[in-house]
């Protein structure tokens, strides 16, 4: 680590956009514990102007290696999907920037900036998880999918509290190798800071107890199919046939629901004849089965579309759950629904239109909640589904899109965050890879790997409380956002020097 003292600043700038973009899966989360040290030292040395410059390239590269994947959705025309990952990467980089000008314009002022950095940086991801471009996906938490006595903080702290916990390790190392007077007392507030959530996290991880929770079994289908083919007319039968073998064989296991992934027949199931096979088949069996399908609805004698999920629970209701967040420039426009004029605009993007309810579903009296795809992604989503009352979530996907990247592992790994976010357990089922089941600590249970077809079953947790997350979301980030706030204040009113 001595060597970066040699770099440049924008040498260092895009060291860190690299250690930090090949720390999220499949990467090493190890390495986010050291890699933004680099560009630590460019705030803390050089002016708010050139920390502009810096940040940008540092947040580039960052993004570029770590959300490539944006860019190689095989289910979008070229232009929404270029579209898509240059806004994602121009979107990202501006918390960056707010963050590198801010550190460099408070040690201007402040000697002790360094410790307001990490209320800076969960600050940051509090605000790009709010607004149509909201993209909760790229928090530092993820990094740390793997190492679950961290993650076991998140039912109070939520994802950021992680980040934050990373950005302390950050800070430390740094102080190790550019505080001259090596101020052991702040080594040990910091060691400290760092070592207490691991201790919470094993022992809720040893404390934890199989018996004491109810579970429900569910058979989860992973068909494997390439999503190019499904709404060719010429593979219509084929595929019918393919996925009515594949519910065949859930149907085979001990399950208390049938798991379909998102989009699963090339049809609008609510109005399709071929609804009454499946309802009949429920009804037969006492099997209910959630199955992914398109929805549309009319509004002034238009056709409206929309992505949902239905439920075949043995009534002729077949109650409907409708995908709550959108992907921006792929699914919709962003701000369309408030300026239907931009729905004019024509990328080759999908004209879809958000869900409006937390829909509960009534298995056996006990309720569960469903997530579509990008939906997984959003914390507060998928909180209010448990506050509302769903005692498990399951989780339907088509990520074959993305082909065979680190998007994929992303989005899988995601689903530990909300389960422990939660403590509850997650089925996902993804047409290809990676679909599973997740229990409340975050440990994968059972797994199906990328392009396997396969069918698994096996129990899911139902929570036995709602978690301090879920009731109270993301106070901690909001705490850190206003601490931030209060730091400017008394800097600029010169209250801290």
């Amino acid at each position: 680590m001595i060597y970066i003292n040699t770099l440049s600043r924008k040498k260092l700038s895009m060291l860190s956009g690299l250690l930090v973009g090949l720390s999220y899966p499949p990467g090493l989360g190890i390495i986010a514990l050291f890699g933004l040290v680099p560009i630590l030292r460019v705030w803390l040395t050089t002016s708010p102007k050139s920390s502009l410059k810096y940040s940008f390239l540092s947040s580039i590269v960052c993004s570029t290696v770590s959300l490539y994947w944006i860019g190689l959705n095989s289910g979008a025309s070229i232009t929404p999907v270029i579209i898509s990952l240059i806004a994602a990467i121009l979107y990202l980089s501006i918390f960056w920037l707010i963050t590198g000008y801010s550190i460099s314009w408070m040690k201007k002022k402040y000697s002790k900036t360094i410790y307001v950095i990490p209320f800076l940086w969960v600050g940051m991801e509090f605000l790009k998880s709010y607004g149509p471009l909201a993209f909760p996906w790229s928090n530092l938490a993820l990094t740390q999918s793997n190492f679950l006595p961290i993650l076991q903080i998140i039912d109070h702290t939520g994802s950021e509290g992680v980040s934050f916990w990373v950005i302390l390790v950050n800070i430390n190392i740094y102080l190790i190798l550019y505080d001259k007077q090596r101020k052991y007392k702040v080594y040990t507030i910091l060691a400290f800071l760092i070592i207490a959530p691991i201790l919470y996290g094993l022992i809720k991880i040893n404390s934890f107890n199989e018996q004491l929770w109810e579970k429900r079994f569910i058979s989860i289908i992973q068909p494997n199919i390439d999503p190019n083919l499904k709404w060719e007319s010429s593979y219509r039968d084929e595929l019918y046939g393919e996925m009515d073998s594949l519910n065949a064989l859930a149907y085979d296991l001990k399950s208390d629901l049938v798991l379909w992934p998102e989009a699963a027949l090339p049809n609008y199931m609510r109005v399709s004849y071929i609804r009454k096979k499946y309802e009949k088949l429920v009804q037969e069996t006492s099997k209910p089965v959630l199955m992914g399908t398109l929805d549309y609805k009319t509004v002034k004698n238009t056709r409206i579309s929309l992505n949902g999920s239905i439920f075949f629970d043995g009534s002729t209701k077949n109650k409907m759950y409708h995908k709550l967040f959108l992907v921006p420039f792929a699914e919709y426009i962003p701000l369309s629904p408030k300026f239907p004029i931009l729905n004019n605009l024509n990328f080759g993007q999908g004209n879809f239109i958000q869900g409006e309810e937390h829909t509960l579903f009534n298995l056996d009296s006990i309720f569960f909640s469903n997530l579509i795809c990008y939906d997984l992604s959003n914390p507060l989503i998928v909180k209010d589904f448990i506050k509302r009352g769903a005692r498990f979530l399951t989780v339907q996907a088509n990520v074959a899109w993305l082909q065979n990247s680190s998007g994929v592992r992303q989005f899988f790994e995601m689903a530990k965050l909300r389960a422990v976010e939660n403590r509850t357990g997650i089925a996902l089922s993804a047409n290809t890879g990676i679909s599973g089941i997740i229990n409340p600590l975050g440990e994968v249970v059972h797994k199906i790997h990328y392009n396997k077809q396969e069918v698994i079953n096996g129990e899911v947790f139902l929570n036995n409380e709602v978690t301090f997350y879920s009731k109270y979301g993301n106070i901690f980030s909001k705490i850190c956002f206003f601490i931030n706030l209060i730091c400017f204040a008394l800097i600029k009113l010169k209250f801290l020097r």
